[in-house]
């Protein structure tokens, strides 16, 4: 059995990762556990990792079934073929869900002058200014080694700092 990545409609991951379930059908849906402001309060939520996407593992066969469940737009391909995701990555992907404080993983853009901490790799623990950032990538500022580096946002975990 495979893990494939299915594309779903806006806003549906977690309706359709619950119906796939229901259904009988290896689904995962990576949420992050984020507190949000309401208008008069902290509340905690649960939001998708990757927003608009559900992986489901099943045999090639049983591809076609997810989409008796609403909400599937269809299955991501890679080179003409259904992308899938080895079983060793799905299982690094949900350990590391596990492992770090939900808090600290940045699902949106970094933007121009915010302050980072660098939680993992070579320059673990180190803050720096981001000066520029496209797609998964962040031009930063190290002041205190007097470096600019450039930083694959999908191979290192970083942590926006509040502002003063």
């Amino acid at each position: 059995m495979n893990w494939y990545v299915l594309y779903t409609k806006s806003r549906n991951e977690k309706a359709v990762a619950d119906k796939l379930a229901l259904s009988g059908i290896e689904v995962y849906c990576p949420l992050l556990r984020r507190k949000k402001l309401w208008s008069d309060r902290w509340k905690w939520v649960e939001e998708p990792l990757f927003r608009s996407y559900c992986f489901v593992r099943l045999e090639d066969k049983d591809r076609d079934t997810v989409f008796s469940v609403p909400g599937i737009v269809r299955y991501v391909y890679h080179c003409g073929k259904p992308a899938i995701i080895r079983s060793k990555e799905m299982d690094l992907l949900k350990s590391w869900l596990m492992q770090y404080d939900h808090d600290t993983i940045i699902a949106e853009n970094l933007n121009v002058s915010d302050r980072i901490r660098i939680r993992s790799g070579a320059l673990m623990d180190k803050e720096a200014e981001v000066l520029e950032s496209k797609g998964n990538y962040a031009l930063l500022l190290l002041e205190d080694l007097g470096l600019q580096v450039k930083v694959d946002l999908r191979k290192n975990i970083v942590e926006k700092l509040q502002v003063s």
